[in-house]
This record gives C-alpha cells, sequence and structure tokens, in this order.
C-alpha cells in the first residue's frame, strides 16, 4: 500500500459528465442524495444523517491519500449539477469471501440521473482509469441481487462471473472484471 501523502486526484471526463474531486460546495447536494429512497434502496437500505454523509464525504479525500485510488464526484456538463459519485475504494468490509486489497468500484447517482445511460458512461470511465493506472489490481464490485439497473450497469462495463457473498447478514452478488492490458 502507498505511503500515505497528498495526492492530486485527477479530472476525468465523459461525453456529458466531469469525474472530479469532491469539494466543500458539493456537501449540501451531496448529503440530499443520501437521504433519498431511490440512493439509498440497495446501498444500506436507509437514509443517512447529515453527519454520516459527512464522514461519508471526508471519506473520498482519504481514500485518495491512503490508497493512490478513491471516488470522484459526477458533475453534468451542461449544468454543473453534482450528479452522484462513481469511483474506487478499498473498505476492509466484513466480506466472504473477502475483497481485501481489491479495488472495489461503486457508483450512486440522483434519481434524475437514472435511466439514462449515465451510469454505465461514467463507470466506464472509471473502469478504464482503472485499467490504466491500477495496474495488477483486482477490480470488484458487489451489488445487492435486486439493484437490475446496476447489474445492467456491471456487466456492460466488464464485471462478470457473479458468485453469492455475504455482507454482514445480507447476500450481495461480487463480480470481478478482467483488466485490460496496455502496453
Amino acid at each position: 500500500m502507498p505511503e500515505a501523502t497528498l495526492v492530486r486526484i485527477p479530472s476525468l471526463e465523459t461525453a456529458r459528465t466531469v469525474l472530479r474531486a469532491h469539494q466543500p460546495g458539493d456537501f449540501d447536494a451531496y448529503a440530499r442524495m443520501w437521504t433519498v429512497p431511490a440512493v439509498t434502496r440497495f446501498i444500506g437500505g436507509r437514509a443517512r444523517s447529515r453527519e454520516e454523509s459527512w464522514i461519508r464525504f471526508l471519506r473520498h479525500a482519504g481514500m485518495w491519500a491512503m490508497t493512490g485510488f478513491g471516488f470522484w464526484a459526477i458533475e453534468e456538463k451542461e449544468s454543473g449539477r453534482l450528479l452522484g459519485e462513481a469511483g474506487f475504494h478499498e473498505l476492509r468490509r466484513d466480506l466472504t469471501p473477502s475483497i481485501e486489497g481489491f479495488a472495489e468500484a461503486g457508483w450512486s447517482l440522483v434519481p434524475e440521473a437514472h435511466g439514462r445511460g449515465i451510469a454505465t458512461e461514467v463507470v466506464g470511465a472509471v473502469v478504464a482509469w482503472g485499467d490504466r493506472e491500477l495496474r495488477g489490481r483486482r477490480q470488484v464490485c458487489i451489488i445487492d441481487p435486486k439493484n437490475h439497473a446496476s447489474l445492467r450497469v456491471a456487466q456492460k462495463c466488464g464485471f462478470r462471473d457473479p458468485v453469492e457473498a455475504r455482507l454482514g447478514e445480507e447476500t450481495v452478488l461480487l463480480f470481478e472484471r478482467e483488466r485490460m492490458v496496455f502496453a
């Protein structure tokens, strides 16, 4: 694992979004997003308090500093508004089988962005960055088996061969992505 250090969080662009570091001015929209049932339904199943959202928000900067990867804020190019977040993390989850040491992909978008192909566009950019920058690190994602939209996104972005895994008391699907090799 790299030594903790200040890191420059790269920006990525897709056709409709900019993936960039979370900024203090994002927090109110971010906290609102985590109170919306359509966002939390398959990610913890409950609204997050403002304090819980703040802790999660701060975790993003720390993840980049500690691991060299993390989550980006998703900004809509056209409006400049926060659409959600996506990236990689290593949460050292109570998951069986363990994924400790892997880059776990994740994404969450506001309901207004659902069903428009934005998640696939963004996750495609995230995993392409991972293929280039996280060479040798396994990319995985875990998804609630009832979250059909995220299951489709994962499969479109190269995550394959799901196996059942236990996350605490819940059953989730664990996918792995075959890495693309760049010369």
